[in-house]
């Protein structure tokens, strides 16, 4: 008796929220549920959901809250994916400062932070305790497996331990080579385009193939030529990811049981065998060749000609115990390397020189900057030794990150309760968003919200907050390609503005100009409708002369 009554109502507010949010689609779902005979098990599962939610509403009382459409939909549905959902971000920085609580349904509970002092003491415990939520992440499992990225507890020490060496400064001093070549080839083609008549040209179309280019490269010794013919390869990773982003939106899709029945999902499934038929063969046949060429080193005690990339050095890496990562857990991690890699490098370079066109006068001093360090050279090859040399370029760069980040969030769920200043107390299991475009934003933190790459003059760091800027998060689960990302980036900036003067484009289809450029959030932080530049090619005499004071 006491069952029935709690789950009259119960089933009558899970179904308002369905209508609500999902009109006819949630209430099929659930009469179909009914008639297969599941009414029971679904009617325990409201009651559970239900009970779960009053315990974590309470817990999180003395958490500022937004307002609400009702106590059980809470905020879902306020979540945007547009400029207009950046602009609520900003909204909740300037209204709560530091923090504040949210609940999509009574399905996920959130505490969203972007204040420096409420990041750090999430960013910073111990990885031990520090678990990737399956809000975000679980997303991502299919594809990435339990790589890196999602894994946590021993499983992520020791993958972090085996992995740190293909990040070692010696072997990214390696892919320098490749990061000019993969340049060249997209400077090039910008070349033939302007020769054609061509200068106005959106810019994360051509930045994210070079990308894809290089991480190939780099991560497969991979020649796709990616960026002049089409690839299956890549094709298939640009449809995973947004294929990803799809499905966050749709919270029916997030039970797998409902999703891999879908069109959707059945578009996932297609392209995620194309990605993972592809890797599984690199590997494959590396640790063939590796085994051969041991045999060979062995009898003739020849040195390897080749040069080692990623999936080399993680095939060779040992932990403690002599073991090394199985075929399956290389692949996912070659293909979150992929993934983590592309995308969000793109971004920055396509933000940074979108930044750079809208202030010309930054762009020129970087640009005298590189041709005085490329002075009496026969070539526009940039060297390892050259990216220390690229102080203003670098300040730029992450003057950029703390306006554009890449990544807006990262959620983190803990398996204890969490303390943050002001007597606040996350509780076990609910997913804390760091919020690093609402920081890098926050007022509190940086009183200029100006493209001001002064503020990283290293004279001025010192003041900075420890987690005022966190463009690759921070503490024991910070992004362990930074290094990687940050040096592709200036090589793609120095080459770029030795060959082109880049001022704001037009969008051909809304004729409008790409300064007002609405932003895009999405896996990563993109453009609607793109993000438009006109190019103006540089003459070597041109660059020989000082720009104009």
């Amino acid at each position: 008796m006491i069952f029935i009554l709690l789950l009259v109502p119960t089933m009558a507010l899970l179904l308002s929220v369905l209508l609500q949010v999902f009109s006819w689609n949630g209430l099929i779902l659930l009469l179909q549920l009914v008639r297969n005979g599941l009414a029971a098990i679904v009617g325990v599962w409201m009651v559970r959901l239900l009970a779960r939610h009053v315990w974590y509403t309470h817990r999180l009382g003395r958490f500022n809250k937004p307002q609400t459409h009702s106590w059980l939909i809470g905020h879902l549905g306020q979540m945007q994916s547009s400029e207009e959902g950046l602009q609520q971000v900003d909204e909740l920085v300037q209204t709560y400062k530091h923090s504040c609580c949210w609940f999509l349904g009574p399905f996920y509970h959130l505490v969203r932070v972007f204040h420096p002092d409420y990041v750090k003491p999430l960013l910073m415990a111990s990885a031990n305790i520090t678990v990737k939520d399956e809000l975000i992440y679980g997303h991502l499992r299919p594809w990435l497996g339990n790589s890196l990225l999602i894994s946590s507890k021993d499983e992520w020490f020791r993958k972090r331990r085996l992995l740190t060496p293909a990040f070692h400064f010696d072997i990214l001093k390696n892919y320098i080579v490749t990061f000019n070549s993969s340049t060249n080839t997209m400077l090039n083609k910008w070349q033939r385009l302007v020769a054609e008549g061509t200068t106005n040209i959106e810019l994360f179309d051509h930045v994210t193939l070079m990308t894809l280019d290089s991480l190939l490269k780099c991560a497969f010794s991979y020649q796709s030529n990616c960026q002049e013919s089409s690839s299956e390869y890549v094709s298939a990773i640009v449809e995973l990811s947004d294929l990803v982003i799809d499905r966050r939106f749709r919270i029916l899709h997030h039970w797998d049981c409902i999703y891999w029945k879908t069109q959707q999902g059945k578009r996932f499934k297609q392209a995620l065998g194309v990605v993972q038929r592809f890797t599984r063969d690199v590997v494959q046949k590396r640790r063939a060749l590796i085994a051969q060429q041991g045999e060979t080193e062995t009898q003739t005690n020849a040195a390897p000609q080749k040069k080692k990339d990623f999936v080399d050095i993680i095939l060779l890496s040992k932990d403690e115990d002599g073991q090394g990562l199985t075929d399956e857990e290389i692949q996912a991690e070659a293909n979150t390397f992929m993934f983590a890699g592309h995308d969000t490098t793109a971004s920055a370079i396509c933000w940074t020189l979108y930044n750079l066109a809208r202030h010309p006068h930054y762009q020129e001093k970087c640009r005298q900057e590189v041709m005085e360090l490329m002075e009496g050279r026969s070539g526009d090859e940039i060297e390892w030794e050259d990216l220390s040399n690229l102080s203003f370029t670098t300040m730029c760069i992450k003057e950029s990150l703390r306006l554009h980040p890449p990544v807006q969030a990262v959620t983190r769920k803990y398996t204890q309760d969490m303390t943050l200043p002001g007597d606040l107390t996350v509780p076990e299991g609910v997913i804390c968003l760091v919020s690093l475009y609402g920081t890098h934003h926050n007022p509190e933190v940086w009183s200029n919200p100006h493209f001001d790459p002064l503020r990283f003059d290293p004279a001025n760091i010192k003041s900075h907050s420890s987690h005022g800027f966190i463009p690759f998060s921070s503490g024991p689960r910070n992004c362990i390609g930074q290094k990687f990302a940050m040096a592709e980036l200036r090589v793609v900036l120095a080459l770029t503005l030795l060959k082109f003067r880049l001022t704001l484009g037009v969008n051909p289809e809304c004729s409008s100009s790409s300064g007002t450029v609405r932003r895009l959030p999405q896996l990563v932080l993109r453009a609607e409708g793109g993000l438009w530049m006109q190019l103006e090619p540089l003459k070597e005499s041109c660059l020989r002369e000082p720009p104009n004071k």
